[in-house]
């Protein structure tokens, strides 16, 4: 991708970022919670009429028992699986694990993917309507944590009619999640699958957040959050582009990067080998890609709500709370992962008392190798499945 190309790759409306009142709903559905009493955040303030988007594949079967709970990933949303169509601009983002004979086999599961509190695909978040209000809450929206997601799924489940999960699968920020509702709602989840996830945010992991937060606040067009509609309408995509670009430095390996880009040249290069790099174009392409379908003050809301991420917070020391686990548990790393690196799924598997697998995902993507490795991670699946 060419600079110029870039740029007008960022030139882009930013509502075709955000799902809204007149986007398609695709196969989303909708729920509305939180009518009768608001949701109490845990840092403060509260957020009443939540509407959540899902999506689900299968069907439930007369005892409730064949549920499925899959949680997403930072900029990932509940389109898991199925085509690019109406309402879903790109194909389901674990297409190779979720539908009929695959791992989380929808012949056998009913499986429901709901968008988190604070996205920008149809559930509540800085993007949506303030209610009974045709005003976005921006920088109203409050800040949130993995447990007040956590409430969200809880109460979904209700509304669902699921008494019991016999499953709860989530990577990264889903792998926060699926923690968390564990310790908060034993009786709820039958079994956990945890991928590429930590019990608690390191200072490493704390630092990349927060610079890609403060990036995209010190973009002139975040209008302290209030950039809907106001100036080009644009939004600060150029901030959200930096911020990107350093996320997948962070999602990919080293060894990749070399192997597959090295010093390449993308286009315009000299024989002194100076010019545009092929991992700069790469990194690029990647952050027009994130600002055609996500919406800033998402990414830093829930950027935000992972620095929080501690399950020992306010309860016990981390030991004793992860052995307090009573579900059962099916933990995958990633040997190459540099930005959840391996250290902390052992950690997870040796202070878990239920743990029953502790699998190595051998891979040179790094991170989003859960998303990639599509056998190894369906072998995971399957066995912690069955």
């Amino acid at each position: 991708m060419t600079r110029q190309e870039s740029e007008q790759g960022r030139r882009r409306v930013l509502e075709r970022a955000v799902y809204g009142p007149s986007s398609s709903p695709g196969n989303r559905k909708f729920v509305e919670l939180f009518n009768s009493s608001p949701l109490r955040l845990e840092m403060g303030g509260s957020l009443s009429s939540v509407v959540v988007a899902y999506e689900t594949w299968g069907s439930l079967n007369s005892d409730g028992s064949n549920a499925v709970l899959v949680l997403h990933a930072l900029t990932g949303d509940s389109h898991a699986a199925g085509p690019a169509e109406s309402g879903h601009p790109t194909p389901g983002w674990w297409n190779h694990q979720i539908g009929p004979g695959k791992a989380i086999d929808t012949d056998k599961y009913f499986v429901v993917c709901p968008n988190v509190l604070g996205g920008c695909q149809g559930t509540t978040g800085p993007s949506s309507n303030i209610p009974g209000t045709s005003r976005a809450y921006g920088s109203q929206f409050p800040e949130i944590t993995i447990r007040d997601q956590v409430v969200v799924d809880l109460e979904l489940s209700k509304a669902l009619g699921i008494g019991r999960w016999t499953g709860i699968v989530g990577g990264s920020m889903g792998g926060m999640r699926a923690l968390e509702m564990a310790i908060m709602a034993p009786k709820l989840v039958d079994r956990m699958l945890i991928l590429a996830a930590t019990a608690a945010a390191s200072a490493e992991q704390i630092a990349l957040c927060s610079i890609q937060i403060e990036t995209i606040m010190s973009d002139p067009l975040f209008f302290e959050g209030d950039y809907y509609g106001h100036g080009d309408g644009l939004g600060p995509v150029v901030g959200m582009a930096i911020a990107r670009k350093l996320a997948m430095y962070s999602y990919r390996s080293e060894l990749e990067f070399q192997s597959r880009f090295g010093r390449k040249l993308q286009s315009g290069g000299d024989a002194n080998g100076i010019g545009n790099f092929a991992i700069e174009s790469y990194l690029e392409n990647h952050a027009v890609k994130l600002n055609e379908r996500f919406d800033p003050n998402s990414y830093v809301v829930l950027s935000k709500a992972m620095n929080t991420h501690d399950v020992a917070r306010g309860r016990a020391s981390l030991a004793e709370v992860l052995s307090s686990i009573s579900v059962k548990t099916f933990i995958a790393g990633v040997d190459s992962d540099r930005l959840y690196p391996l250290w902390q799924q052992n950690q997870l598997a040796e202070l878990i008392p239920t743990t029953e697998l502790f699998t190595i995902i051998h891979s040179d993507f790094g991170h989003d190798a859960f998303l990639i490795e599509a056998d190894q991670v369906a072998k995971f699946i399957s066995r912690a499945l069955a």
